[in-house]
């Protein structure tokens, strides 16, 4: 089976082609509507087009076996990936009030490809889907019911493709069926959450109805007081914006590459030191409560782009979490080795490399499988 997983955003298209769940080919299309770029999205679509019969994979789209879309925000409605029809289409576009900056993007790039090969199946895979296990008391905040029933404001929780995935492989390293495994996951990158699963289900995560709230993000400020966006627009400041684009670690040390800021810690720059001692104690803070949450834990597991690259980050995560049975092993965490954890750890500490197009690539399979039957 060959499907094709697409990740359209507002300027950029990434795609990559699966035979049989292996990986054939990546890419990424960007400045989409730019001077530099392609003049549009079906523009873009076609030069994947090319792109794929170049390396003889296909001549055309339509000898593809499926497509599975990323989606960002599915809402309540999705708890699971579904495949894509006219009441699909249409509840998407009901949820771009909750997602305006990802679920235009999604849609446009089903709604083309819909349009360019009718009769291939296509799939919707929801990040926020893997957090509606949640229970009540883990999604609603604690304000007017009724804002809830009336504007859907809750926790939605994100990154859920990737915390799948992760967790999946993480019972693959440990030998374990996922449903018998407790696991804290860490999806650290410019975007970072935190999620407790528990016996294979979400039970909690930390972004919550927007991906601005949990932890300290690239730019992103993650959890703050509820007054200070107040008190920032009365003082006539864009909070939208400060808190979503100039905050987090560019906020605290004009960076948000962590490369970058641990390069600068080490030669000595106090702001990037204090900012890298911020973002690593927010995530040591997550990973107790949800050790209080979950009563006993498998495994954390570090993911994304300075889970699986940033040593320092991960080291200084784990100090003084001894008490809780996570130990960490300095020399295999150098090594960046995917087991982590000392020898005598309680709790095992895993590096995976995450792969939402994969896990996109996955779901889009067992979709069509189960409505063949």
């Amino acid at each position: 089976m060959k499907i094709l997983v697409l990740n359209a955003g507002s300027s950029s298209l990434k795609y990559a082609l699966y035979e049989n769940l292996g990986k054939r080919v990546e890419g990424n299309i960007e400045h989409i509507g730019e001077p530099n770029g392609p003049k549009d999205h079906r523009t873009a679509l076609f030069e994947i087009e090319r792109e794929l019969a170049g390396h003889g994979e296909i001549r055309a789209f339509d000898e593809l076996d499926a497509v599975g879309h990323r989606v960002v925000h599915g809402g309540e409605k999705f708890v699971e990936p579904v495949q894509i029809d006219e009441r699909v289409v249409e509840a998407i576009r009901a949820l771009i009030p909750l997602a305006p900056l990802h679920n235009p993007a999604n849609l446009q790039g089903i709604e083309l490809m819909r349009k360019l090969i009718p009769d291939i199946p296509q799939v919707a895979v929801f990040d926020t889907a893997f957090h509606q296990s949640m229970e009540e008391e883990a999604y609603l905040y604690a304000i007017p019911l009724a804002l809830y029933e009336k504007y859907g404001i809750r926790r939605y929780g994100f990154h859920g493709t990737s915390h799948a995935y992760v967790a999946k492989e993480a019972a693959k390293y440990l030998k374990r069926a996922p449903e018998t495994l407790n696991l804290i996951t860490l999806h650290l990158g410019n975007g970072a959450s935190a999620c407790a699963v528990q016996r294979g289900r979400s039970v909690d995560t930390s972004m919550g109805f927007t991906p601005l709230e949990g932890l300290v993000m690239g730019t992103r400020s993650g959890d703050i007081d509820p007054e200070i966006p107040i008190f920032m627009q009365k003082e006539g400041m864009d909070a939208d914006r400060l808190l979503n684009k100039e905050s987090g670690l560019k906020g605290l040390c004009g960076h948000n590459d962590v490369r970058t800021i641990e390069k600068m810690a080490k030669a000595g720059d106090k702001t990037s030191r204090t900012a890298l001692k911020i973002f690593s104690r927010r995530i040591k803070k997550y990973i107790g409560a949800y050790t209080a949450l979950l009563g006993n834990v498998d495994a954390v597991v570090f993911t994304g782009g300075i889970g699986e690259h940033s040593a320092m980050v991960r080291r200084m995560v784990c100090e003084g979490l001894e008490p809780l049975g996570i130990c960490l092993d300095d020399t295999k965490n150098r090594k960046n080795v995917n087991i982590v954890s000392t020898e005598g750890s309680g709790v095992k500490i895993l590096v995976i490399p995450t792969d939402e197009a994969l896990e996109i690539a996955r779901q889009t399979e067992t979709v069509l499988s189960v409505h063949k039957l």
